[in-house]
């Protein structure tokens, strides 16, 4: 399976230089980055060139890497049940860039590049209605960033004496605890209640 992917990876590169910037093979899988101006028209060639035929979108999905210039990467899944292969797709962004939709050649893509605007606040230009889908109206901030703090902004309950739901500013204290790292893999040595070793009878 190896050598059809890099095979397969040899004729995307030779075919779309100006897409790809670097390609391998990990885990039985081929990933290819690829340049975020040509994300579209490389998705609609995957789609159509009879040797890819990569026509199933799987999903699409970020991920935060806050220390890097370019601080994500927007992560495209792609299924051929033609060839019974798998492609994955990187496209690295600034903060600040935006990526084409690809809502054209995958319908599909609608929902997907939806959440990642709302869970990384990636924007996708060509997207006909991108706005929030998994979190409140008005919510602030983007939960899956890793500069997103756990009990996040605003605590949404329902006010009894009010009769109707209120936002009001998270107010949790977290403790200190403290935490026993070790492995009992490692040979712990301190033992759990209810972990007794029963005592031999002879």
């Amino acid at each position: 399976m190896t050598d059809v992917l890099n095979k397969l990876g040899n004729y995307i590169e030779d075919k779309r230089t100006d897409c790809v910037l670097g390609w391998d093979v990990t885990h039985g899988e081929l990933n290819i980055d690829v340049a975020p101006a040509n994300i579209a028209g490389f998705v609609e060639f995957l789609k159509s060139d009879s040797t890819c035929r990569f026509s199933t979108l799987v999903d699409v999905t970020g991920v935060d890497y806050p220390d890097r210039p370019k601080r994500f990467d927007v992560v495209y899944h792609f299924l051929s049940m033609y060839q019974n292969q798998r492609i994955r797709l990187r496209v690295s962004i600034r903060e600040e860039d935006m990526v084409s939709s690809i809502i054209e050649t995958h319908p599909s893509a609608n929902w997907f590049e939806r959440e990642v605007f709302d869970m990384f606040g990636i924007l996708f230009s060509g997207h006909p209605d991108l706005r929030r889908i998994l979190t409140d109206y008005g919510f602030c901030g983007y939960p899956l960033r890793k500069d997103f703090p756990t009990t996040g902004y605003t605590e949404v309950r329902y006010d009894d004496a009010q009769k109707r739901v209120v936002y009001e500013p998270v107010s949790l204290v977290q403790e200190y605890r403290q935490f026993d790292f070790m492995s009992p893999w490692e040979g712990a040595e301190y033992v759990l209640p209810g972990d007794e070793k029963p005592k031999a009878k002879w």
